[in-house]
């Protein structure tokens, strides 16, 4: 489900569930999650790089998950994934080659570099079920793309090809097929740095990021309460899903 190599200093952790288009469900978070924790507490690693096997680097939560959340046996607020890579000692590089939706788009944001390919999709796509965003998401974008721009994306729930984001914030736009490469020839020149002067930039350049998803997810909860109940929650997820 995650696969990890580390050479060179640079640990690359893939998402490898292709099948499910690799999406975020309980077992891929604690995976996720785990991994990250022991990849940040190795002192070989001094740059991760984030991956996803196949065209889709994450649909985000799948229905199995959204589902619990609408009847309330689990809430939002419980899937905090993004606090991996932001608490993660060593900066992140999110090597979004393929499509990233919903929750999968609010994590490759959560990394300190953003590398998306031009011809893949990206977008939030919770309003599309009719429950408002969560994972930070609705602070964490704004830290990434412009303001305007993350809000469009998060009223609309519109999936927009990489191409459209030039100028909007990502650090690299680059065709599909190179994305990895350009992912790994940034996590190589960071990793030519010292480790303890690494993990004070990441400590200091990541903390209004920081900040900024803790406040959010507070907000993010209330609103949930109310959209996560309303009658067409749980038809409007099904919908989404439609193969």
């Amino acid at each position: 489900m995650v696969r990890v190599t580390i050479d060179g200093g640079v640990a690359v952790v893939t998402m490898a569930d292709p099948s499910r288009h690799n999406a975020l469900g309980e077992e891929m978070v604690r995976a996720l999650t785990a991994h990250f924790e022991a990849a940040g507490a190795d002192p070989a690693v001094r740059v991760i790089v984030l991956a996803g096997d196949d065209d889709t680097f994450s649909a985000g939560a799948p229905r199995e998950l959204l589902a619990r959340f609408v009847a309330g046996d689990l809430q939002p607020t419980d899937i905090v994934l993004p606090r991996a890579l932001l608490g993660c000692p060593v900066p992140v590089i999110a090597a979004m080659a393929g499509h990233a939706t919903g929750g999968g788009f609010a994590l490759g944001l959560a990394a300190d570099v953003v590398v998306m390919a031009e011809e893949s999709r990206y977008g939030f796509t919770f309003m599309n079920m009719g429950f408002t965003p969560g994972m930070g998401t609705t602070r964490l974008c704004e830290h990434v793309l412009a303001p305007a721009i993350a809000h469009e994306l998060l009223y609309s729930g519109e999936l927009r090809r990489g191409s459209s984001f030039a100028g909007s914030g990502i650090n690299h736009l680059v065709p599909r097929g190179q994305v990895m490469a350009r992912a790994m020839d940034v996590a190589l020149r960071i990793a030519a740095k010292p480790r303890p002067a690494i993990e004070m930039l990441k400590r200091v350049l990541s903390l209004p990021r920081r900040q900024a998803f803790e406040a959010s997810l507070t907000a993010e909860s209330l609103m949930h309460q109310i959209t996560l109940r309303h009658a067409g929650a749980t038809a409007l997820i099904e919908d989404e899903y439609v193969e």
